[in-house]
């Protein structure tokens, strides 16, 4: 079959001549299906034009389970009531009756001691199921006395260190000097006592 300006052995006669016998061949309910599979594909395919690009998703950074491992934790204040070795007997705000907890790793239990008998506050760090755990005192407030305990205790100052008490004080300046004033000075020696300067003035 030829088409006007087309000769009757042309590629796109000879194709348009396949198509036409092909559609009078072909079976009207397979043709149905392939139009609906078509169109199915074609509803998938989004218009490029009108397509929104979805930003990237940035991901926090967390540590594995660090959320979950301390939701159970929980952070109070109590007070101790007395120590015996690594556990501790205490009492916490809104509980009628006294708790056993234990001290934390490096805790001192002669620190914990002090502060029972000095009715100080600790800290202590609550996980459920477990018993409290005392990881440090809370100082809260100018103790009426004050014990300073260690194997060496070093106090050092670049201008002046000054101990005072009333009428009575000691001062050691940086250039050496060292005055004690007081209404009387007593001191006491077991053994030798020695004064030894290059002058020496009484009164």
């Amino acid at each position: 079959m030829s088409r006007p300006g087309q000769g009757e052995g042309s590629v796109q006669t000879v194709l348009e001549d396949a198509f036409e016998q092909g559609a009078k061949k072909a079976d009207p309910g397979e043709v149905a299906e392939a139009d609906h599979r078509l169109q199915e594909l074609l509803d998938k395919v989004a218009d490029p034009s009108t397509t929104e690009v979805a930003e990237p998703s940035v991901a926090v950074a967390e540590a594995p389970g660090a959320t979950a491992d301390l939701a159970g934790v929980a952070m109070r204040t109590g007070t101790p009531l007395r120590v015996s070795g690594r556990r501790v007997e205490l009492r916490v705000r809104g509980l009628d009756r006294s708790v056993d907890g234990q001290l934390g790793p490096g805790v001192s239990d002669e620190l914990v001691a002090q502060a029972a008998r000095n009715g100080d506050a600790v800290v202590l760090e609550c996980v459920a199921g477990e018993p409290p755990l005392v990881v440090g005192v809370l100082q809260t407030s100018i103790p009426a006395e004050l014990t300073i305990k260690a194997r060496k205790i070093h106090l050092e100052a670049e201008q002046e260190v000054l101990m005072r008490s009333g009428r009575g004080a000691m001062r050691i300046r940086q250039d050496g000097d060292v005055e004690i004033v007081g209404s009387r000075i007593s001191a006491m020696s077991r053994g030798l006592f020695r004064l030894v300067g290059r002058v020496l003035r009484l009164n």
